[in-house]
């Protein structure tokens, strides 16, 4: 199958015009791919990915309406010929937009049949062709996960599933998944455990069922080891929706769940701002917090809105967010082998082609302003003065000594006893907001 499609008719590629009007919005105005920042190519330091779920089989359709989205490329006789027509558009938005990377559910890519044998050769056969138009085309696989959550069977959880039945069916569906991502290079493998949580703990081990996830886990780890598949593994926390609690609620709960069974040097995570805000948290929370334990493995961009109590998957427009992101980014050396995935949707109204274009450029500009924030702050190291002097207590003394594990309580009374109450410090944290705000 050719790349050379015609799905997106009077579009071309899409150019850099740092110049470009405020009207003009099919052009990069702060995006430029071969820019180099910090001795890194800008498209290096942001390693783009479209998701294909939302931009190629989304339809619009939401619990209240039907679907609004009517592509070209979901209509046909079979769904293998769809798939196959989806599979062209996806490639001729990745070369015309200039993104390296695309990301994947199985059951997205290749249609489920009637029995697991028929839904390995559906994907078999699909995926020959994306490797076709991946050699073509230069685009690579960013990560691929499996639907694990979508089917029927998986009502109960897949790894967490009370009948070990269901479980040993979504271990066959992982192992299928892993041999597709060594087929088409995949750099990163993601789990997301949609359904791995509980609606009622009246009902529910939770012992238990971590344990058997855990096992689950080493399960994949092993395959992944004995057909010699070079990806990183990755957990997508999210605390709620479809399950009233999920297990991956947080980062900080799959840290602690991945070091509890001894997994963490097999795993790090994919942190998707929209769950970390679902779970209470700050946009940038989980960002941080996976990063300063050296758990940030990837990104999946997009935003919600915080005043609704569900995932909406927004496309990340706010340029503090994206500072703060790209700051987290560059201060642990990157994301490589991850990336900046979009996964993110064009609302149910936005129903014209040229949507899904404009809507991926304003992130990746936003990224991009970003990561040029992100620079400025870290290059003229007035915050990082700041915090330094914050915590200067610590660079000497029985501070010192603290930072240093060599403290005791013994000697910490002693020097309370010697010098008696501490002083009131300022946090200034006005002062630190209004510094960050001098950035943007």
């Amino acid at each position: 199958m050719s790349s050379n499609s015609d799905f997106f008719t009077g579009i071309s590629k899409i150019p850099y015009v740092p110049d470009a009007s405020a009207q003009e919005v099919l052009c990069f105005k702060h995006y430029n791919a071969s820019e180099i920042v910090l001795g890194r190519r800008m498209e290096d330091w942001l390693r783009f990915s479209v998701c294909y779920w939302h931009s190629f089989c989304g339809t619009g359709a939401d619990p209240f309406g039907s679907p609004t989205l009517c592509r070209p490329w979901n209509e046909g006789d079979s769904d293998m010929e769809k798939a196959k027509k989806r599979l062209s558009a996806a490639f001729e938005f990745f070369t015309k937009l200039g993104v390296k990377y695309y990301t994947f559910h199985d059951r997205d890519m290749a249609p489920e049949g009637h029995t697991l044998e028929e839904s390995n050769r559906n994907l078999d056969e699909i995926t020959d062709v994306a490797l076709e138009l991946q050699k073509q085309t230069g685009v690579k696989v960013l990560w691929i996960t499996c639907n694990l959550f979508a089917h029927p069977r998986y009502m109960n959880g897949a790894s967490t599933n009370p009948d070990s039945h269901v479980l040993a069916y979504a271990g066959a569906q992982v192992k299928k998944g892993l041999e597709i991502a060594k087929k088409l290079g995949a750099e990163n493998f993601v789990f997301w455990g949609g359904r791995e949580g509980f609606l009622s703990i009246l009902n529910t081990d939770v012992a238990a069922e971590l344990k058997h996830m855990a096992n689950f886990f080493k399960m994949a780890v092993a395959y992944k080891e004995k057909i010699g598949l070079k990806c990183q593994f990755l957990i997508e926390p999210k605390p709620k929706e479809p399950c009233k609690h999920q297990y991956d609620y947080d980062a900080m709960s799959v840290i602690g769940f991945l070091k509890h069974f001894g997994l963490d040097r097999d795993f790090k995570l994919n942190i998707e701002p929209n769950h970390t805000t679902l779970a209470g948290h700050s946009y940038e929370h989980d960002i941080i917090m996976a990063s300063v334990f050296g758990m940030l493995g990837s990104v999946d961009a997009n935003t919600g809105s915080p005043d609704l109590g569900w995932d909406t998957d927004q496309f990340p427009m706010d340029i503090r967010n994206t500072t703060l992101v790209m700051k987290a980014v560059i201060e642990q050396g990157g994301l490589q082998p991850g990336g900046l995935n979009f996964d993110a949707k064009v609302r149910r109204e936005s129903t014209d082609l040229e949507d899904l274009f404009i809507a991926h450029i304003a992130a990746m500009d936003a990224f991009a302003r970003g990561l040029r924030n992100a620079v400025r702050i870290i290059e003229e190291g007035v915050m990082r003065n700041m915090l330094q002097e914050r915590y200067i207590s610590f660079s000497h003394g029985i501070g010192q000594r603290v930072d240093e594990g060599g403290a005791s309580l013994e000697d910490l009374e002693e020097f309370i006893k010697q010098n008696g109450e501490p002083k009131a410090t300022s946090g200034k944290q006005e002062k630190y907001e209004a510094v960050f705000n001098h950035y943007l």
